[in-house]
């Protein structure tokens, strides 16, 4: 899990800056100043780098036995700016609190 964990963590961070810097940078430049080179560079790149944080978003899902509409609120998180920010915090937390009360299994040895 903590390799996913850590892969949906990465992407939600980028995917949120993205998606920032598209709406409070990218939107106004092109309508206020006729200027669309931002949406269209970053509009594109949040578009595809959306397509890693839903993969990545579905394998922790699968990983921690998420029901299906608790990983599709997650994966909509990427779409409304700063909701990424915190809901890959939320479940950071829940997720390290639930490792924290799942006792390590014993090697034997």
């Amino acid at each position: 899990m903590g390799g996913a964990l850590n892969r949906y963590r990465v992407i939600a961070w980028i995917v949120g800056v993205a998606l920032a810097v598209l709406v409070l940078i990218g939107m106004p430049l092109k309508y206020a100043f006729d200027e669309p080179i931002v949406v269209a560079v970053v509009g594109t790149a949040h578009g595809w780098l959306y397509m890693l944080y839903l993969a990545a978003t579905f394998d922790l899902g699968r990983r921690v036995n998420w029901p299906l509409k608790r990983m599709l609120l997650v994966m909509l998180a990427g779409t409304v700016p700063f909701v990424s920010f915190v809901a890959e915090r939320k479940v950071s937390r829940e997720l390290a609190d639930r490792q924290a009360r799942t006792p390590e299994p014993v090697a034997a040895g």
